[in-house]
């Protein structure tokens, strides 16, 4: 048997050595390879694993032999679904490895600019103390209201921290959704995304990215937004209109952004669409790590060691993901 996982920037110890104790060999490629680099690797490959890395069409049909592909994480808009269908390979991610970790690692950038964290370090940094001058005010989170766009298992997580941690009034907007699933989670369902989010003085985005989604705040929803507001997006960077939040935060027409996903990865200091934004103090950068905590990679490498064990063996593979893509699946899958 032959494994070939991609991204191997992103370590996976116990994915790999579990891989390699069971005799199968494993090719590990960087998130750099090439379509054609990886359609002559998967060539005699009986499993793929990707995080990162595009699953084309071309990549798909030079696999003879291959009997699944592994998303080790939850986004699955890089591969071709129907390409696999097509071809009957089930594809499986790994739905709920994460959702309070990077619930967590949402609120903690939300609360970091809310607080004036990076630009408050940044100036004693430089300058060793600093005194309580109005640029440097922060903001309340308690009493304010957050909007949430995508109210799934990490929007939840995230009205959880933000109405009983904090004190904070939480709506959300979710077409997938009901009003009792929301009120249930002490969250106010809204109909209209641009209402909701006028009426937000924080938006956190937790949505998956599909051609429906794709742009989703655009240049009109980032008008709605208070000059004071601030987003917060985890999910995927295409489900923001990218150079119309660069255009926005450079006119001054939003508070602060806190990013952990672009639709460019990874990110570049100059030539990319978000270079603009380094160096700011009202804008945090992170590197898509917001899910990379000890215990959710226990989870995921568990998991995903699991799904490879379905897989190698001929056994349907368990999708447990709510995505209609996979759901969609009739070939060499079991539901939970």
């Amino acid at each position: 048997m032959k494994a070939v996982r991609t991204d191997r920037e992103l370590e996976c110890p116990r994915i790999d050595a579990g891989l390699r104790a069971r005799g199968v060999e494993l090719v590990t490629l960087p998130d750099s390879v090439t379509e054609a680099e990886l359609a002559r690797e998967v060539a005699d490959a009986d499993l793929l694993l990707m995080c990162y890395t595009p699953v084309t069409p071309r990549v798909i049909e030079s696999a003879p032999r291959l009997k699944g592909i592994v998303k080790y994480g939850v986004g699955i808009d890089a591969i071709d679904i129907t390409a696999a269908r097509r071809r009957g390979i089930p594809v499986v991610n790994v739905p709920d490895y994460a959702e309070e970790t990077v619930a967590e690692g949402a609120f903690t950038l939300l609360i970091a600019l809310a607080k004036r964290l990076p630009a408050i370090t940044g100036a004693v940094a430089r300058e060793g103390w600093i005194w309580p001058e109005q640029r440097w005010l922060a903001q309340d989170i308690a009493g304010k209201t957050v909007g949430l766009v995508g109210v799934g298992r990490i929007g939840r997580g995230m009205a959880r921290i933000a109405r009983q941690g904090f004190g904070a009034h939480v709506m959300g907007f979710d077409p997938y959704v009901d009003t009792a699933t929301m009120r249930a989670a002490g969250v106010e369902k809204a109909d209209n995304l641009q209402a909701m989010l006028a009426a937000s003085d924080f938006v956190t985005i937790h949505c998956v990215l599909n051609e429906q989604t794709r742009h989703m705040i655009g240049k009109a929803e980032l008008a709605c937004l208070r000059p004071s507001a601030i987003l917060i997006n985890v999910s995927r960077g295409a489900l923001v209109d990218e150079i119309a939040l660069v255009e926005a935060i450079v006119d001054g027409r939003l508070a602060g952004a806190g990013l952990d996903v672009y639709a460019v990865e990874p990110l570049r200091k100059s030539g990319h669409p978000m270079s603009q934004l380094f160096g700011r103090d009202n804008v945090i950068l992170f590197p898509h790590l917001t899910f990379y905590s000890a215990e959710a990679m226990q989870r995921l490498e568990a998991d995903v060691l699991a799904r490879c064990d379905e897989i190698l063996e001929g056994r349907p593979v368990t999708v447990r993901s709510r995505d209609p893509r996979l759901l969609a699946q009739s070939t060499g899958v079991t539901f939970t």
